[in-house]
């Protein structure tokens, strides 16, 4: 008899764990997937949008560019084709905010090493302060790996544009002189089709790890179609 009762609680035992993963896997396809939203400049912040498209709802993605890197290597959209990436704005001479979103963007760098999906892109505000031997200058000191993360510079007019009307993340004092834009500390996502995908304060370590988090999810809507 004792046998018996033995036999029943060892089949109860994994009656109750089999029942449990079923209630699990059920639990977890019932849930909505997570996904992030698809950002229009009629979403972000006035300040930070081009009046011209400051209206668009929709179909709002990054303008093709054409720049040069750190080693005098001209940067183009099709570097980034079909990848994800992470893009801000910055100057290699500010001593405020810059020097943390750098060292942030470092941390993302060394998160994303040996992710071939994601890379990085951080254009200069000051094109004119920032050649390319100031920029690789500053990629040494930083810790910038050259294959990973294109720091940028080049003609100031086509980064302003790119700031305003593309990733909508700069503001514009209006003075027309040298420091006319005004970078701000986000940093930006882009998907594989050029859109924005998220909006992240680079000097706050929990919004570095938000943006680690939704990284995530938007590489899973790759693997998942």
């Amino acid at each position: 008899m004792r046998s018996f009762f033995k036999k029943f609680r060892l089949f109860g035992i994994v009656l109750l764990i089999i029942s449990s993963i079923i209630i699990y896997l059920f639990y977890n396809a019932l849930q909505p997937k997570k996904t992030l939203p698809v950002y229009s400049p009629a979403m972000v912040n006035t300040e930070l949008v081009d009046a011209e498209i400051q209206h668009i709802r929709k179909y709002h993605t990054i303008q093709d560019f054409e720049l040069t890197n750190q080693n005098g290597r001209t940067i183009t959209q099709e570097e980034y084709k079909g990848k994800i990436y992470i893009a801000d704005f910055f100057f290699t001479t500010c001593p405020s905010i810059c020097p943390i979103m750098t060292k942030n963007m470092v941390d993302i760098q060394n998160r994303i090493k040996n992710d071939n999906e994601v890379l990085l892109l951080s254009h200069s505000v000051t094109p004119d302060i920032d050649s390319v031997a100031q920029l690789k200058k500053y990629a040494m000191e930083k810790g910038v790996d050259d294959s990973k993360w294109n720091l940028v510079t080049g003609d100031k007019k086509q980064i302003y544009e790119l700031a305003r009307k593309s990733y909508l993340a700069v503001k514009n004092d209006g003075d027309g002189g040298p420091f006319d834009m005004i970078h701000t500390e986000n940093f930006i996502l882009i998907d594989k089709e050029k859109r924005i995908r998220g909006f992240y304060d680079g000097t706050k370590k929990e919004d570095i790890q938000k943006l680690l988090d939704d990284l995530k999810i938007l590489k899973a809507t790759y693997t998942s179609n």
